[in-house]
């Protein structure tokens, strides 16, 4: 232990020096999201322009702050100034960005959207006073953007690897109880207390145990395990060993799906480095306690998220769930006691075991201690990672952190495609795992889909429906068969073909499913379908009775025309539509041509002047089987 402490003071007097830099520094956002939108570029950019200039500087890649909707991000600390944020970064700007700071030294005013200081700088607002950020309490993203992932040392400076230290220091029964202090809950969606799976885990003999780290997320829209595990590699590894120890287990094991390359890149890193500070094998940090991980990349099967699917699929087996009990806990990976903890769990426990229980208890509410990450996407103006407590309210999270939806706002779908669809009225409902439970949806691992007018319910339920039917593993029948009725029924009343006895069918089948099931897919399935009949019945029986979608989405539905008197001839729907069916000379009202059309929707997105109309076909079949 004394060799980490000699480890991390250097660690320190390391960061010191880079925060009271010598030389300019430019740090860029290279999680993957930064990546899609240009990260890779403007570091190559960078790096040349630095080298054309002969400037004495560095390149630093951080992962992502939360913001995507603001990425690539770029900032850059000068010499004796704070670090400096500049968002939506292309080349060309970049190349103004780096002229300025790195040549004549002064911030880029016209690019600029933050410093990292604690007051104004040249007209430049503090960053995390950012409408986004503000409202914020970050523990489990603490470090995310601001530490290269791939630099052990820079986590060490963070007080990294601290919480195992102090957890080796204890007995594992007391890090157990710390860890019951503290209250936290399972952050991959069920919200079992983490202390009492591990207490079953620890108190049932085996000579082998097993963690493994559940980093399968699968939710459409969903990622947050991918965007810690890419930003703070370190934190989600150093939760792994102290759940470990706690447990008494000596292997550990992530399971991550092989569609994210660069977290598995970082995660292999990351343990090459802590085998060189001995933070790996065996008597570690000089204790008695042995632990190694190795990576264990899914195929992507969204049920394999469910634990003993996970378990199947680590084993070479299908990836399918079995009857409980009995419970990992006690037989799980190759019969042995087995703990399963999501990635967010385990990148919290550092900071609990770091500064305790009685810290962490001022965050959240009770029986809901702590924060929770999310991922925020959809018809939102700011969209991203966050990180909140758990009680903030859904109305918060939309139109404070998010900033609200351009148009009039209608739903939320929290817990991914296994959650519910809210509506407006819940949005003074607390985000904690009873409330959202007592609406009938679910927390999840945190995915957050907000919709506006334009969004159909009846088709959106009819999507979470369509992906969890096709990722069903089949084993059992009421998820297997009752998914794929659910799915066809649904599908009808899309075409215009539904009657207004299906909605009792359709609630009949959802909690027949719930209640038949194996597993927790089938289990929440049918949430978004019965949470929609429940707060949008009145949009289902339009579909039914008058053939219309009014969020003008379902295409058997509707047929679009251009209305005349509002079109400018700016000629975006020409150049957005695929088929060449509008038409039209420049600043001349533009005709349609319904025979070219195929209900893409591209025409009424992208037009400004609200010139395109989706008009209700006449569907004589409508609220009659044909």
């Amino acid at each position: 232990m004394n060799k980490l402490k000699k480890k991390i003071t250097s660690a320190k007097k390391k960061w010191e020096g880079i925060e009271n830099n010598k030389e300019p520094i430019v740090y860029i956002g290279a999680a993957s999201c930064g990546r899609a939108a240009g990260a890779l570029e403007l570091i190559a950019e960078t790096e040349k322009f630095i080298k054309e200039n002969n400037i004495s500087a560095k390149v630093i890649q951080v992962g992502c702050i939360g913001p995507c909707y603001l990425e690539p991000l770029v900032d850059i600390k000068m010499p004796g100034q704070p670090r400096v944020s500049y968002s939506n970064v292309n080349v060309r700007t970049l190349n103004n960005i780096l002229k300025s700071q790195l040549l004549e030294g002064v911030p880029f005013i016209k690019a600029a959207i933050g410093n990292f200081g604690n007051s104004d700088f040249n007209g430049i607002p503090p960053f995390y006073e950012l409408p986004m950020l503000k409202p914020q309490v970050r523990i489990v993203l603490r470090n995310c953007g601001l530490i290269d992932p791939e630099d052990i040392d820079q986590y060490l400076a963070m007080e990294g690897y601290q919480g195992l230290m102090n957890a080796l220091q204890m007995s594992p029964e007391d890090v157990i109880g710390v860890v019951r202090q503290a209250g936290i809950r399972g952050r991959g969606g069920a919200g079992f207390p983490t202390f009492k799976k591990w207490t079953v885990c620890r108190n049932t003999p085996g000579e082998q145990k097993y963690l493994i780290c559940n980093a399968d997320e699968g939710d459409p829209g969903a990622f947050m395990n991918r965007s810690l595990i890419e930003s703070d590699t370190h934190a989600v590894l150093e939760g792994m060993m102290i759940a470990g120890y706690a447990i008494g287990a000596s292997k550990g094991i992530v399971y991550i799906r092989a569609e994210y390359p660069l977290a598995i890149e970082r995660l292999r890193t990351a343990i090459k480095q802590m085998k060189e500070y001995g933070l790996f094998g065996k008597n570690i940090l000089g204790s008695t306690f042995n632990f190694d991980i190795t990576i264990k990349e899914g195929a992507g099967a969204f049920v394999c998220g469910e634990e003993t699917a996970l378990i199947a699929s680590i084993e070479g087996k299908r990836g399918m769930p079995r009857s409980r009990p009995p419970f990992p806990a006690i037989s799980g990976l190759f019969g042995c006691p087995t703990i399963i903890n999501n990635v967010e769990t385990l990148g919290t426990l550092p900071n609990i075991l770091r500064n305790g229980a009685e810290w962490y208890n001022k965050f959240g509410k009770e029986g809901n201690r702590g924060t929770k990450t999310f991922s925020l996407v959809g018809k939102i103006r700011r969209t991203g990672l966050i990180e909140v407590q758990l009680g903030t309210t859904l109305r918060e999270i939309i139109f404070d952190i998010g900033g609200g939806v351009q148009k009039p706002f209608k739903a939320i779908q929290t817990g991914g495609p296994s959650g519910g669809c809210l509506s407006e009225e819940f949005l003074d409902l607390a985000v904690d795992y009873e409330s959202l439970a007592s609406a009938g949806s679910i927390m999840g691992s945190g995915g957050l889909i907000i919709m506006d007018e334009d969004t159909c319910v009846v088709d959106v339920a009819k999507y979470f429906l369509d992906f969890t039917q096709k990722e069903s593993c089949g084993k059992c029948i009421p998820c297997r068969v009752g998914t794929r009725h659910m799915v066809e029924i649904l599908e009808r009343i899309t075409h215009g073909e539904g009657v207004p006895e299906d909605l009792l069918t359709l609630r009949t089948l959802g909690d027949t499913i719930k209640k038949g099931s194996l597993c927790g897919l089938g289990q929440t399935a049918p949430n978004p379908v019965l949470t929609t009949l429940r707060y949008f019945r009145n949009e289902y029986l339009e579909h039914i009775k008058d053939g219309l979608c009014r969020a003008v989405v379902c295409k058997d539905l509707i047929e679009y025309r251009v209305i005349k008197e509002k079109c400018t001839g700016c000629q975006s729907c020409v150049k957005a539509c695929p088929t060449g069916a509008i038409s039209g000379p420049r600043s001349e009202p533009h005709n349609l041509d319904k025979t070219k059309c195929i209900k893409c929707r591209s025409c009424y997105e992208v037009c400004r002047f609200e010139a395109i109309a989706g008009d209700a076909i006449v569907i004589r079949t409508a609220g009659k089987r044909s």
